[in-house]
């Protein structure tokens, strides 16, 4: 059991619709999400490419992966954190965010972190 502890990232999400970069007219809803990956196992670790499975109020899902996070692949040892913010683009006023991350921890083990489903939703606007 404590093999499992050693391997630990903790992720949180805050998002935030952009009107600014919207166009609800044209079917364009940009929300930016900000993220938080905390080390909260017991060796250091690297997060080394990501996998987002997006999905819009249609049920239309794009999935996407790449290396790195904001063009960074941070390395972080146990109990620091990374913070980055990211945008999303959708075709509907609300949908969903879920996915992993790749880590390779300092001993070569990898693992993958598990990034809870979180939702981006345009707030109710009155006119």
């Amino acid at each position: 059991m404590a093999e499992s502890k050693k391997y630990e990232i903790a992720i949180t999400v805050a998002t935030q619709y952009m009107p600014e970069q919207s166009d609800p007219d044209a079917e364009r809803y940009f929300f930016a999400y900000t993220i938080t990956v905390t080390n909260s196992g017991s060796v250091s670790a690297q997060l080394i490419s990501r996998h987002w499975v997006i999905t819009d109020a249609e049920n239309k899902v794009e999935e996407v992966r790449g290396l790195g996070v904001v063009g960074h692949q941070p390395l972080l040892k146990p109990g620091e954190s990374f913070e980055y913010t990211s945008g999303c683009p959708l075709a509907t006023p609300v949908g969903t965010m879920s996915g992993s991350y790749q880590m390779v921890a300092e001993d070569g083990t990898r693992f993958e972190a598990l990034i809870p489903e979180f939702v981006l939703a345009m707030p109710r606007t009155l006119h």
